[in-house]
């Protein structure tokens, strides 16, 4: 585990009443531990705009009956076939498809993709969620 510093931070009394109200809404277990995720989100958007590697999935809801839907989403799938590490497709009911597509690349690839995916015809609803494995793509 890593050395850990604390430090101190000065802030006005109502931030931090909006802080501690984020702190008890978000579950967390202290300051610090809020503090962290916080820093760590916003480190994360930064490399978003580098060449770090990111990891993210791809939420696809459609309906399956729509003609050619299920093909065209596959195509896709296939032609970025070294970002897509695995998907997950779950029958919701009757009419109803979810996809899961578990990808890896830079954030433009990984961002490319997923908006190619959400915008296909015939997809209801559709969200990227990504995070950042720490890693420099040269």
């Amino acid at each position: 585990m890593a050395e850990t510093t604390r430090f101190s931070v000065s802030m006005d009394a109502e931030l931090l009443a909006r802080f501690e109200s984020r702190v008890r809404r978000r579950g967390n277990k202290n300051r610090s531990e809020a503090l962290r995720d916080i820093i760590r989100e916003a480190l994360v958007r930064e490399e978003w705009a580098g060449n770090d590697e990111i990891v993210g999935t791809i939420t696809l809801v459609y309906d399956h009956h729509r003609r050619e839907l299920t093909d065209r989403l596959t195509k896709i799938q296939h032609r970025y076939h070294a970002a897509v590490l695995s998907s997950m497709h779950v029958h919701l009911d009757h009419d109803n498809c979810l996809e899961v597509i578990a990808l890896r690349g830079t954030a433009n690839d990984v961002q490319r993709i997923a908006d190619t995916l959400i915008a296909t015809r015939g997809v209801k609803h559709g969200t990227l969620a990504a995070t950042t494995t720490g890693k420099k793509i040269s």
